[in-house]
């Protein structure tokens, strides 16, 4: 039975090609190098000793160059193809996090925050376009689902190896590691993985469809809204909730990181068998979409009852559910929502969304609380997911109006 199981697990793996693979070892390289971000402002209050108005302003040029990059690294992924701005976004910004460690005053630090995020966050669309050209379009959904594995367990390994780093041999490691892990992950892709040009994955038939704008594309925009409100909400996980675990039920940093892993666990054991049975299915994206909005909305409110610590593990696998649920189809619905030629700004606009509810759900979620409390934050959040499925509806009905 269990081996029975066990190879069913394996088989939702299978049909990749050897360019994706690739596409996931530097994901997961890149990202459990990515040390420097979970300890980023403890750094810049602890070791350089800036107040909280200083470290909310470099986090904000932080998030701001993150936005700019996403769209830049979009639009020059449809002009000179995502290849080069992969390599180009990775090199560069390991040989600048090798840097910033040098700069200390607060200026500086602003301009270089929002410098090496513009460079850095341009290889996310790029990424995204890359798995376009190399994943069968049967397997997309797939793909997408197995770079995200790979940025899960590399961000499980990060902040642990990046703690030890610090105790080890101070903040200036991390910078050191993090600059050699996007070196050597693009050194690896460039290697092992040639350039696909775009005449090898774009039909010559599809010239016709480039006209089409992004900025015209309104169930699009409708979308986008939907992917900003279930992030932003979902964002809450690494914001205001480990406060509330501390300050409601005074779990330990420990206990908290258990919370986080089970998160982790729940998404390498579940979501790439729930992608293929819904591909299987052949389900309507939108729809699994809706279902990750609701689930999602549900795990806040269910924070309300909070006489049980209990609650916090229920609320985790809502949470979890949701993030199955909403983020391996809104990625590929966005791609696939695009015309050929047009993939990269359109993932540019859906990777900006996520950026903006980054910004906005730690500021968001925090103005409530010190206002209010908690509770009333959880009510906002969960509200504001419910919208998010409310519209899910709407885009249904509008699309179904469009293909009739």
């Amino acid at each position: 039975m269990l081996q029975q199981a066990f190879s069913r697990y394996i088989n939702n793996f299978k049909g990749f090609s050897r360019e994706i693979w690739i596409l996931t070892l530097i994901t997961f390289i890149n990202r459990a190098g990515t040390m420097v971000l979970p300890f980023l402002s403890k750094y810049l209050k602890e070791d350089l000793l800036f107040d909280y108005h200083q470290v909310g302003w470099i986090m904000v040029c932080f998030g701001a160059g993150s936005m700019i990059g996403s769209w830049l690294g979009g639009k020059l992924s449809d002009k000179i193809g995502f290849y080069r701005i992969m390599i180009f976004s990775l090199f560069t910004s390991g040989l600048l996090f090798f840097v910033i460690q040098f700069i200390t005053s607060f200026a500086g630090l602003c301009i270089a925050m929002f410098s090496i995020m513009i460079i850095a966050d341009m290889f996310r669309p790029a990424m995204f376009v890359s798995l376009s050209a190399y994943a069968k379009p049967e397997n997309r959904t797939r793909a997408l689902t197995l770079v995200r594995l790979a940025v899960n367990l590399g961000f499980a390994a990060g902040p642990a190896l990046g703690g030890l780093i610090i105790m080890g041999i101070g903040y200036q490691g991390l910078f050191w590691i993090d600059g050699a892990s996007c070196i050597v992950s693009i050194l690896i892709f460039a290697l092992l993985v040639k350039e696909k040009k775009k005449e090898a994955f774009h039909s010559h038939n599809d010239a016709a469809a480039v006209a089409k704008s992004v900025f015209k594309d309104r169930p699009f925009w409708l979308f986008l809204f939907i992917s900003f409100a279930t992030a932003m909400v979902f964002f809450q996980l690494f914001t205001t909730l480990p406060l509330y675990h501390h300050e409601q039920f005074n779990l330990s940093e420990f206990q908290t990181g258990l919370l986080m892993s089970f998160n982790g666990l729940m998404i390498f054991f579940f979501e790439m068998p729930l992608v293929s049975y819904f591909e299987r299915k052949k389900t309507d994206k939108t729809k699994i979409i809706f279902y990750g909005s609701v689930c999602i909305a549900i795990a806040f409110y269910l924070l309300l009852l909070n006489i049980w610590a209990g609650i916090l593990v229920l609320s985790m696998i809502f949470i979890t559910f949701g993030e199955m649920f909403a983020f391996p189809f809104s990625n590929s619905f966005a791609m696939g929502r695009a015309p050929k030629g047009h993939e990269g700004r359109y993932m540019a606009l859906y990777t900006m969304s996520f950026s903006l509810a980054h910004i906005m759900s730690s500021k968001t979620g925090m103005e409530i609380i010190s206002r209010y409390n908690y509770n009333t934050n959880w009510i906002f959040m969960g509200t504001f997911a419910g919208i998010a499925a409310l519209c899910g509806i709407w885009l249904q009905k509008i699309l179904r109006n469009e293909n009739s």
